[in-house]
């Protein structure tokens, strides 16, 4: 199960990296104007607290699979937006990326927990986030270069490391309740 949730980070870490680093380049290459980018910048922090805020509440009951799975594919849905509509979908991709990257933020620390338990949660957490701190340390860099070679084209890039995430967590299997070691 560590192999699949390291995978699983490393590979949403990329993203959210990614993304901190090169969305208004990313969004201008789509076609957006540097206002437009500016302003689609600033929409993720709201949205990032927003899915935190329905997290909280009207996800709070569900399995920490749940908000996973959503937090892996709002940034494919982005993406797809943003390639299908050029500028005028570069609203709707931050405001889709922004909430799932603040829906990972909870992930990261819920998702282990209910896959192992609290027994050695600090170290298992650290060993799960390793990988994924390596390649986020890469992804301004390695998104850099897609971003220079094949222009807005990139983002199914990260697109496709979402997927990826959302494969890992379809392999991902949680111990029944109060079982967890």
């Amino acid at each position: 199960m560590a192999p699949l949730l390291a995978l699983l980070f490393a590979m949403l870490g990329f993203v959210s990296t990614a993304m901190a680093a090169h969305l208004p380049g990313l969004l201008q290459a789509a076609g957006a104007t540097l206002a437009v980018a500016v302003l689609a910048g600033a929409l993720i922090g709201p949205a990032q607290v927003a899915a935190r805020l329905v997290e909280f509440g009207l996800l709070r009951r569900v399995s920490p699979l749940v908000s996973a799975r959503l937090a892996s594919l709002t940034h494919p849905a982005g993406a797809a937006l943003l390639l299908a509509l050029g500028p005028a979908g570069a609203l709707p991709f931050a405001v889709l990326h922004g909430a799932g990257n603040g829906l990972l933020t909870i992930v990261r620390g819920t998702l282990p927990l209910a896959v192992f338990g609290a027994g050695g949660y600090g170290a298992r957490q650290g060993w799960v986030a390793l990988p994924g701190r390596l390649l986020g340390a890469l992804s301004p860099w390695l998104f850099g270069v897609a971003l220079e070679r094949y222009g807005a084209r990139a983002v199914w890039l990260s697109a496709g490391m979402c997927v990826t995430a959302f494969g890992c967590l379809s392999l991902l299997r949680l111990p029944a309740t109060g079982t967890a070691p």
